[in-house]
């Protein structure tokens, strides 16, 4: 049987998706003319890199993914 492709377009959907959520907790409001501390906060510095690193290597995995062979 050969390999169907959509485990690996659902597995890169899903690594597109966590992607998206470690950029998201990177966001938030900018030290404008008023210093603001949140800019250092846990989330935005450890957090969402971390989630964005998983998803950068989910997606490398779905990508090479080949699945069983009978």
């Amino acid at each position: 049987m050969k390999h169907l492709p959509t485990l690996n377009l659902i597995l890169i959907a899903v690594s597109f998706v966590i992607i998206i959520v470690g950029f998201a907790l990177m966001t938030g409001e900018p030290s404008g003319e008023v210093y603001n501390p949140d800019i250092f906060s846990f989330r935005r510095i450890t957090v969402g890199p971390m989630i964005s690193l998983f998803g950068f290597v989910c997606m490398l995995f779905a990508i090479l993914f080949r699945g069983k062979k009978k």
